[in-house]
């Protein structure tokens, strides 16, 4: 069951699909053909333009009906056939949405100038509008899209009519000419302002600008309204090649800007003309990238926790040396491997070894980060325990396992040994190479930790005893850079209060961010661990900035890597930054976690060495 729209956008980022009309083009049709008209001679064909943005992740897709209203329809001959074509786009778009994604009535202008500029009376203008969004209603779409509108006055009709036909949210979307006007010559903050008082529950901007100029416009956008923002640019401008028009802006570009559309302010992205499958399926990463999965249920809730009288708990100095160490006041250092994506685990052991023997005390292993397939995360964990003097430290998410899968794991990984447990949530699917796998997620980290805590209580999730007690030391991840910062808190909140005994934190690349978090958790009487994550490359750089949840590396950062002339000094450069981060954030911090870039371990040895 979908969840309202108007409450879908209260919990994160929500992605529009990209453009019909490229893509109805490249496959065949002819730019003087009606598009609208393909509901009913070609519906097949619509269906399969939507299925491709479904499949590229988008949340939302918008019926093929921007240009069906009478006045556009009338030079084709179809105009008495207006409601007809609306009804059909509505239910083809419905018929692939299904009960997993949402259908926005697209509604464009209506092809004619009116009052004062033109014969069509307001009244007039606002039936045509209503006429259209009945009809898109009927077909049961989850709300509208009023979209392309370079005049004000027409889009306030179609406002007030989509308010006259029903009660389903609208987007209401403007057309610029450059950042700081309207196609007809209106400015962002006239258009802002009056879209906000006719009614719309969405400000927004798409066609006609690529990212870049809408991401100036938005930064005046959210200084005018406090309703959520909508954006979607074309790819760039229109370029015509060897007779046919193309836009140039790759999908890697809208993946970036995407990103910034978000830290700037717009709960809504997509794109417009020239966008494609691969345009959504870039920008579904780089939100994924910044965003946690949406909330799950809680099987699990922070509550007292009793262990039955013939059980005592394991002391928290006790359970580790790891938990030992924090327990002492210790500076603790902690590198991250990733498991192999085959069979052998030895360069990953050997790399273990080697950062043993120069003091590190605990080994990280992710559990499938970016939601790949590896190695399972607890068997190398096992492999570098048995191999190797030094303690692992286990992430085990919540995305891959249900709650009796996962009581199962933790009890055999305490049974092979494993000690320390890293709580968290999981990378969604979509992030990874397997975006059509299921993900679980019958609980999220917090619920995980009272789930660890229980265990560690002699109990199971049930409440049934176990007889002697795991003793897992717990910690859980937080994210400094986190967009909404007071949510991300709220939930470190709730994960102390489940049992977690010490937290690390995302990649930290920039120090007044990392204050500003400082700041927040005075009140947080747990070990914080820092994240360092060594960068190698501009490429490396632009990667964590789209691909890793939490991550951002600053521009003063990535133009030092930029400035770099060969992949030896941006090495260099990588190194320098790291330590630089290290020495800022050792007084503020009990340890730090360093990830091993492709096995770079002389490189973070190097990092570490004032501190080993």
């Amino acid at each position: 069951m979908r969840t309202p729209f108007r409450d879908r956008l209260s919990s994160g980022t929500v992605l529009f699909d990209g453009a019909m009309g490229t893509m109805l083009y490249s496959k065949g049709i002819y730019l003087n053909q009606c598009f609208d008209e393909l509901n009913l001679t070609n519906p097949h064909l619509v269906k399969q333009v939507h299925e491709d943005y479904v499949r590229a992740g988008a949340d939302v897709i918008e019926t093929n009906t921007f240009g069906a209203s009478s006045f556009k329809l009338e030079p084709y001959g179809l105009a008495a056939k207006m409601r007809e074509i609306n009804l059909a786009g509505a239910r083809i778009a419905r018929e692939v949405a299904g009960e997993d994604r949402y259908v926005a009535g697209a509604v464009g202008p209506l092809g004619v100038p009116i009052e004062p500029l033109g014969r069509i009376g307001l009244d007039e203008a606002r039936a045509e509008f209503a006429a259209r969004i009945r009809a898109l209603v009927e077909g049961g779409v989850d709300l509208i899209v009023l979209e392309t509108f370079p005049y004000l006055p027409e889009l306030e009709q179609a406002i007030l009519a989509a308010h006259d036909v029903c009660s389903l949210p609208v987007v209401a979307q403007v057309v610029l000419a450059n950042s700081t006007r309207l196609v007809m010559g209106s400015s962002i903050e006239e258009a802002v302002e009056r879209v906000d008082a006719a009614g719309a529950d969405v400000v927004g901007l798409n066609c006609a600008v690529g990212p870049k100029e809408m991401l100036d416009a938005v930064e005046t956008m959210v200084t005018r309204t406090g309703r959520p923002i909508s954006l979607q640019p074309n790819a760039g401008a229109p370029r015509i090649v060897e007779g046919r028009t193309m836009y140039l802006s790759s999908p890697e570009y809208f993946a970036e800007y995407s990103k910034r559309f978000i830290q700037t302010g717009a709960r809504i992205v997509g794109g417009c003309c020239g966008t494609t499958p691969e345009h959504i399926r870039a920008m579904r990463r780089a939100i994924s990238a910044i965003e946690p999965p949406p909330a799950r249920p809680h099987l699990v809730r922070a509550e007292s926790v009793e262990a039955p009288p013939s059980v005592t708990p394991i002391r928290r100095e006790d359970k580790s040396r790891l938990a030992c160490r924090l327990a002492d006041g210790k500076f603790i250092t902690m590198c991250e491997l990733v498991s192999p994506r085959g069979i052998d685990a030895s360069k990953v052991i050997e790399q273990a070894r080697r950062l043993a023997h120069h003091g590190v005390d605990a080994i990280n292993i992710p559990d499938g980060p970016r939601a790949s397939s590896r190695m399972s995360a607890l068997a190398l964990a096992v492999l570098i325990q048995r191999s190797v003097n030094i303690e692992p430290l286990l992430h085990y998410t919540c995305r891959d396992r249900n709650v009796i899968g996962m009581q199962g794991d933790l009890l055999g990984a305490w049974a092979l040994g494993v000690r320390n447990i890293l709580a968290v949530t999981g990378d969604p699917p979509k992030l990874g190479s397997y975006p059509d796998a299921t993900a679980v997620y019958d609980v999220d980290s917090i619920g995980l930790t009272q789930l660890l805590r229980r265990l560690n209580h002699g109990l199971d999730l049930a409440g049934s005893p176990i007889g002697e007690p795991t003793g897992f030391h717990v910690g859980v991840g937080v994210n400094p850079g986190a967009i909404n910062l007071d949510e991300e808190l709220r939930r470190l909140d709730y994960k102390i209060e489940a049992g977690a005994e010490f937290m690390i934190t995302q990649p930290v690349f920039d120090l007044a961010i990392f204050e500003r978090f400082l700041a927040r958790v005075q009140h947080v009487n747990i070990p914080l661990i820092t994240g360092i994550w060594p960068l190698v490359s501009v490429r490396n750089a632009e990667f964590l900035n789209n691909e890793v949840p939490g991550a951002h590396v600053p521009d003063p950062v990535m133009d030092r890597l930029r400035a770099a002339k060969s992949k030896d000094e941006a090495l260099e450069v990588g190194t320098a930054v790291a330590r630089e981060m290290l020495e800022q954030l050792r007084p503020h911090a009990q340890g730090v976690q360093i990830a091993v870039p492709f096995g770079r371990v002389d490189m973070v040895l190097e990092i570490l060495d004032p501190v080993l």
